[in-house]
This record gives C-alpha cells, structure tokens and sequence, in this order.
C-alpha cells in the first residue's frame, strides 16, 4: 500500500461462520533461557475468535508497498482492519485518498489530518476537506511471514 505505485488494496472479507482451530501449548514461549517444553499441547484457539471481534466490519489485506517499513510493516505482511473502529491520535490506518488505498498513521492536528509514513524517503500527506479522504478502517492486529 504505498500512495506512490497506486498498487491495489489486497483485500479478504472475514467468514462469519468459519472456524480454524490450533493447537496451542499451555505453557508460553520463552524468549530468554529455554524452558523444559510440554508434553501436553491440548488446548484449542479459534484464530477468528481470538483476533475477530466484528466479524460483519472486519477484513483482512495484504501489504504492498514499503512506506510503513521503519515500523515493521512490510511488503507481503497481513492486517487484521475493523471498519467499525473509531479513528483515534496515532491510530494505524487504512486510508481512501482519491481514489486509492494507503496505510498510515493519523496524526491530528486541530482541524487538520496528516497522515504519518514511517519510511523516510516518505513525506507526511497533509489531508484538507478538498481531498476525497476518508478512514477506511483501523488495523487491529498485523500478522507477519518469518523470513
């Protein structure tokens, strides 16, 4: 989603009825010394329970693009959007301006809108009431791909 390529939205809408269910250990995964592992991986999560809360205004995209990258979002990660999410200071966004699809931060100022890259070959885009703008979504949770 980078506003310089105009590359499309990758989108994928929820399956309100849909289930995936993992197996997930009882015991968590530590990141410092290793822990004596379980024998026991018995417990079930739904992905869409855990991670859907809206299924009717939640959708799925792919990232294209690298203007987020200095966050961590990268070209090929998934997000997890929430079209019923109010929009708040320093929110994670998927945007519509004119007539095309772009992740940002929203910063606000007064009654002005920016909207915010993390790359630096980036600009801030100054939002006014002539743009065709609007906060398609809030992201809820990015999902990324191991390298």
């Amino acid at each position: 989603m980078n506003n310089s390529n105009n590359k499309p939205l990758e989108l994928f809408q929820t399956e309100e009825h849909s289930k995936l269910f993992i197996t997930i250990s009882d015991s968590p995964v530590h990141a410092g010394f290793p822990s004596p592992a379980d024998d026991h991986l018995e417990n079930k999560l739904d992905l869409n329970k855990a991670l859907v809360k809206n299924p009717a205004t939640t959708f799925f995209a792919r990232v294209k693009g690298d203007s987020m990258n200095g966050e961590g979002v990268e070209d090929g990660d998934m997000l997890i959007i929430d079209k019923s999410v109010d929009p708040y200071e320093n929110c994670l966004a998927v945007c519509f301006l004119e007539g095309n699809f772009t992740l940002k931060r929203v910063k606000l100022e007064g009654n002005n809108v920016f909207l915010m890259p993390s790359n630096p070959k980036y600009k801030p885009i100054r939002v006014s009431r002539e743009n065709d703008f609007y906060i398609w979504g809030i992201v809820r949770y990015l999902i990324k791909k191991c390298k």
